[in-house]
């Protein structure tokens, strides 16, 4: 499933060529992805001008004046803008026309992807809830250090809780718990403030990079412009269980935390 570097790159993708553009019309091959297409999309959608694309999470929003185009990649969503004429593939259900001649294509196989509608000034019942940005100043050491007290769960069930802070997926969290040294098993209670304000650090910095190497690509995940991430190559934990440490060259351990695989160093990470 993308994870926050993906859609964070399939934002910044998207953004010249979508912002500012008025949708002219839109086509829904299916009327439904994961939960049926609300008509809003239909009805309120055509005529307005695309103000902004946010992303919240792990979720996309296209502002408009009527309301917000509310999109989920699922776990093999793309969005790519297109020439109009572009011939249609398997699994390309909406077509957002642009006034630019372009269309806002999302093709998703699976259909575990979403598209869905936010009233302006309302906050869509998925958006609602949500914690901080891991990017933002509101998250740090100190954030996780007092929303983790009395927590019985182990750090990594923790730290992906989106209530807890959005966006740090399977991938993000092992490598973040890793080169912070923090046993993704340890329990979210035990850890010391010290501890987490480097866990808060090693999350941040692993994010923005990724993000400046375009996502990681695993599987189906492919940028915009079609050309994949490259931050897979870089991965210290994730994937590696068995393999050796880039640390301490012994075995890394992999085991299923919250039905997620999980890899880690037993020596160096406690």
């Amino acid at each position: 499933m993308p994870e926050l570097p993906e859609v964070e790159t399939t934002r910044r993708g998207l953004l010249p060529h979508v912002a500012g553009r008025t949708v002219e019309h839109v086509r829904l091959r299916r009327a439904d992805l994961r939960w049926p297409i609300p008509p809003e999309i239909e009805a309120l959608l055509p005529g307005q001008r695309i103000a902004a694309i946010r992303r919240r999470a792990k979720y996309l929003l296209l502002d408009t004046a009527a309301g917000s185009a509310l999109l989920h990649l699922g776990m093999s969503g793309s969005l790519r803008v297109l020439p109009a004429d572009t011939p249609v593939r398997a699994h390309d259900h909406v077509d957002l026309a642009l006034d630019s001649g372009q269309v806002l294509r999302f093709n998703d196989p699976r259909r575990f992807g979403c598209l869905l509608w936010q009233a302006p000034g309302e906050t869509h019942p998925l958006l609602a809830g949500l914690g901080p940005e891991p990017l933002e100043d509101a998250f740090d050491g100190d954030y996780l250090f007092a929303r983790s007290r009395g927590r019985s769960a182990p750090v990594k069930a923790f730290l992906m809780d989106q209530a807890v802070v959005v966006g740090v997926g399977n991938i993000y969290a092992t490598e973040a718990l890793f080169l912070a040294g923090i046993s993704p098993l340890r329990a979210a209670g035990k850890v010391s403030r010290a501890r987490y304000a480097a866990l808060a650090r090693e999350v941040k910095a692993i994010l923005s990079h990724a993000i400046t190497r375009g996502g990681t690509t695993l599987r189906d995940f492919l940028s915009p412009d079609g050309a994949p991430g490259y931050f897979e190559q870089e991965l210290r934990a994730y994937g590696r269980g068995g393999l050796p440490c880039p640390r301490c060259g012994r075995p890394l351990r992999q085991a299923a935390i919250g039905q997620r695989t999980t890899a880690w160093c037993a020596h160096c990470q406690r």
